[in-house]
């Protein structure tokens, strides 16, 4: 036999004790419990308990490398485990500080795009939040990782009722072939009055050639100037306000994506859900002028 098929068929073993060990109920338990979590955030660097972050880069943009690097060096010196993609403890970093600072530990918070590589909600575990969820594509089955509780879902079309989440988190999500006005919807739904929803995306002021290139089964987009500007136009007729000035300038592409050698940068954004008593009536207007306007699409 030779080498390659000896290793093929060791890599096959190996998956089939893998499936069969998830099977069993005593390794499931220990898999999903609140010390195998604690056990995992130690090993991965993290302390208990960790020490607040003190920089935020909210409502503005990865503006050069130097701050991806403040960004890491910030998270390690607080104790907190660093996302695998460095360029991410940017906008993760940010939305921790957000939510630090406008909520307590009784939040209800949902990620949404939420795989268990991302450090979000663990984060928040290490600061004492317990309602904690999370939802994603990826999943075939409900994992949980203590009180996280990860499921399938689609965040445009979300199985939660109404007003359920004091705070969402989108980071890197809506790039990836998701409806704007559908999103926007949906989070503000969900989201109760004062809530806050943070997201992040791929961003460069001008537009940057994809090359058509496809990821994750759907077209490469960039956000531009106006796309953001559009964005923020549409939340607005759902409800949803800017928690402050938001500053779309660049000064570096700090963000390259190697596959596809790609260079452009971030944007994060945090917007808060009015009181309800003048949503409902923006969102039929909303919903009547996107109507309105894919109607005279297929027309045309």
């Amino acid at each position: 036999m030779s080498r390659s098929m000896l290793i093929r068929r060791g890599g096959n073993m190996l998956q089939a004790c893998k499936r069969f060990l998830a099977s069993i109920p005593v390794v499931t338990w220990y898999t999903s419990s609140e010390w195998a979590l604690r056990r995992a955030l130690r090993d991965a660097g993290a302390a208990i308990p960790p020490r607040k972050p003190n920089t935020s880069w909210m409502n503005t943009t990865l503006r050069s490398r130097k701050q991806v690097v403040q960004a890491f060096a910030e998270v390690r010196a607080c104790g907190l485990p660093p996302h695998p993609d460095r360029q991410k403890n940017w906008d993760a970093l940010s939305a921790l500080h957000l939510i630090l600072a406008r909520t307590d530990k009784n939040a209800v918070v949902l990620e949404v795009g939420a795989p268990l590589y991302s450090v979000m909600l663990p984060w928040l575990y290490l600061f004492g939040y317990r309602n904690l969820r999370g939802i994603d594509l990826v999943f075939d089955k409900p994992v949980r990782r203590g009180p996280i509780l990860y499921d399938h879902g689609d965040l445009t079309a979300t199985r939660f009722k109404s007003a359920s989440f004091d705070v969402i988190v989108s980071l890197s999500v809506i790039e990836h072939g998701v409806s704007v006005d559908a999103y926007f919807w949906e989070m503000s739904r969900l989201l109760r009055p004062s809530g806050v929803l943070i997201t992040s995306t791929d961003y460069w002021p001008d537009p940057i050639d994809t090359r058509g290139q496809i990821a994750f089964g759907v077209p490469i987009k960039i956000f531009t100037r106006p796309d953001l500007q559009a964005m923020l136009t549409t939340a607005r007729g759902y409800g949803l306000r800017p928690t402050g000035d938001i500053s779309l300038e660049c000064d570096e592409k700090a963000v390259t994506w190697d596959p596809f050698d790609l260079h452009y940068t971030f944007t994060c954004f945090a917007l808060e859900k009015e009181e309800s008593s003048s949503i409902d009536q923006k969102r039929s207007r909303t919903v009547a002028k996107n109507r309105a306007r894919a109607a005279a699409d297929v027309v045309r």
